[in-house]
């Protein structure tokens, strides 16, 4: 066990056990905290085990809410927490029902807060907001399924806080969800803040952010704070959805390492402008399981953790407070398979119910056939930034929008953080038999629901589409990407670039060619997208300037159409871009 801890002046001592146990004056407070969930109401596979091998079976709702259960048995005073993309991003199962299904589950498991991620804002502020309050999809028939799956009829919405300390709804000037809330334990005050990365609206589809503003993570959190500490707060947990990643394999012996001290990364600049007010942080976006001590506003070393992703580890915290003035004396914190082998969780059998029976409305659409592949079709991108799956799903958009009455289109590009998974060959669980496909594997690798637009760039806009894909290079808003984010092009379209060249300069014109013909920077061309990058999602602007947009199919369909009329599908050759040495 990796044990974190923060010492008070006097300096309480912990045993290093299973459980931290409180002195007459002071009072344990449990906290449970998950991260990116993503709606995997299904166990997602096995974990890797401390020799490296994927043989621990992990996570879904049901064990999920065994282990809060079971965690809250040994102390009452315990708080289930999410760090954000509870939903969004998430399997059919989920996502086909508008994410009720995470939503009521989480209800029926306790989770009692969840600050928003990222892609809590896929579908916009309004369907975020029915998330919280409830009601039925103003549009959709797949919407308020209850009185079939055994919930609630109509959606009641979450009966957890939704927690966004630093979004702000600009028609009221006030942040869109309640920044903080503070809960009592033994008399004792405890206060969490929630909110979600601020480069959200590079990442999400423009229209889902429209009127809302994302304000420094750091800055927010320090408002909270006052505010708390006006009302007597003195404990502060802080659930932020950024983070960092450590340089070592994923699995049961690494979860509780931090490995490299998660130098360079977002979360350890914004801990570094926190209130010394804060004790714990609480982080996600980046799927990692990590367990560190990072130095706040001050220099002192605070806990701040991340629990993985989909349900497969979970973070157990025990916060000793002092009774007589609410100070935290100490922090121990736990990062814990949700391992399904574990004899000591009994499983939520009415929750496995509620999922069943979800499953079984969704099986007519999940188990269909679409079409075969002759082998795995893989997301892992090459050196140069290509991979298969990508440029499939690029092909198959191309395909529906090239006839004139849906787009003329020439050339389509899909952005790499769309692709969610491999598409593997080996059958899955439903039995179609290896090499087939079902439209909830296809599901599964794009699930956010875009439609494809096909609109009108120039050369030049192409090339500057291409230039924004990399660091450095600022758009017309100023903003530059992160990291490298390669869009994957369809088949036809080639060129090369160096990652040795300047801001804005690392594609070489020349090189740009579309059916073995040099793009012209003066000429015009049919491009598709889908409507994330189209309102200039990811940070790829240009695109909003494109001319003459026309929308199409959902992309998924576009993908189902692809299957049904060029199967069997093989791996295509990555040879569309090329990474100069």
């Amino acid at each position: 066990m990796k044990l974190s801890t923060i010492a008070s002046a006097i300096g309480l001592a912990i045993a290093v056990t299973g459980t931290a146990y409180a002195a007459p004056d002071t009072v344990n407070v449990k906290i449970i905290n998950i991260n990116d969930f993503h709606g995997q109401l299904e166990s997602p596979g096995n974990f890797r085990d401390a020799a490296g091998a994927a043989t621990i079976p992990v996570g879904g709702i049901d064990y999920l809410a065994g282990y809060f259960a079971h965690i809250k048995s040994k102390n009452p005073n315990t708080a289930i927490l999410s760090a954000g993309d509870l939903i969004g991003a998430t399997p059919l199962i989920s996502g086909s029902f508008h994410d009720e299904p995470t939503i009521e589950t989480m209800n029926m498991a306790g989770l009692e807060i969840n600050g928003v991620g990222n892609h809590e804002f896929d579908k916009g502020k309004d369907e975020l907001l029915r998330m919280q309050y409830g009601g039925c999809h103003p549009t959709s028939e797949n919407s308020c399924q209850g009185i079939k799956a055994g919930t609630d009829y109509p959606f009641t919405g979450a009966k957890f806080k939704f927690l966004a300390a630093n979004v702000i709804d600009e028609a009221t000037g006030k942040t869109l969800f309640p920044p903080y809330i503070v809960k009592h334990y033994d008399g004792v005050k405890v206060g969490f803040i929630g909110m979600t990365l601020r480069e959200t609206p590079s990442i999400v589809t423009p229209s889902g952010v429209a009127g809302l503003r994302f304000i420094d993570e750091a800055r927010a959190t320090n408002t909270a704070v006052r505010q708390m500490r006006r009302q007597g707060v003195r404990a502060i947990v802080a659930l932020i959805h950024q983070g960092g990643t450590i340089p070592v394999p994923q699995n049961a012996a690494t979860i509780n390492r931090c490995d490299g001290n998660l130098d360079g990364s977002p979360i350890r600049r914004i801990v570094a402008r926190l209130s010394p007010a804060v004790d714990i942080v609480l982080t996600g976006h980046t799927h990692q399981a990590y367990n560190c001590m990072l130095p706040n506003s001050r220099g002192r070393l605070i806990p701040v953790t991340g629990a993985n992703s989909i349900g497969r580890v979970l973070t157990e915290i025990d916060m000793e407070i002092n009774k007589n003035n609410g100070v935290v004396r100490s922090v121990t914190a736990n990062n814990v398979l949700v391992d399904r082998n574990n004899p000591d969780i009994t499983p939520n059998a009415r929750i496995k119910q509620i999922v069943d029976n979800y499953k079984t409305i969704a099986a007519p659409i999940a188990n269909r056939v679409i079409g075969s592949i002759t082998n795995t079709l893989s997301r892992t991108a090459n050196a140069a930034g290509e991979q298969v799956m990508g440029n499939i799903i690029a092909d198959s958009q191309l395909a529906a929008t090239q006839a004139p009455e849906f787009g003329s289109s020439q050339v389509a590009f899909m952005n790499p953080g769309g692709v969610r998974a491999d598409m593997t060959f080996a059958s899955s669980t439903v039995g179609e038999g290896d090499g087939n496909v079902t439209y909830a594997e296809a599901f599964t690798v794009q699930p956010f629901g875009n439609s494809l637009v096909t609109m009108t760039l120039t050369g030049a806009q192409i090339e500057t589409l291409l230039e924004q894909q990399f660091t450095g290079c600022a758009n017309d808003l100023g903003a530059t990407q992160p990291f490298n984010r390669i869009l994957l092009p369809s088949a036809g379209f080639r060129y090369s670039w160096n990652a040795a060249g300047g801001a804005c300069a690392k594609v070489d014109p020349a090189s740009i060619s579309l059916n073995g013909v040099t793009v012209n920077p003066a000429n015009t061309y049919r491009v598709t997208v889908n409507s994330f990058l189209a309102s200039g999602g990811d940070n790829f602007t240009v695109l909003r300037q494109g001319t003459d947009p026309l929308g199409g199919a959902q992309d998924i369909d576009a993908l189902a159409a692809y299957f049904a009329a060029h199967s069997p599908i093989a791996p295509v050759a990555l040879d569309r871009i090329t990474r100069l040495p």
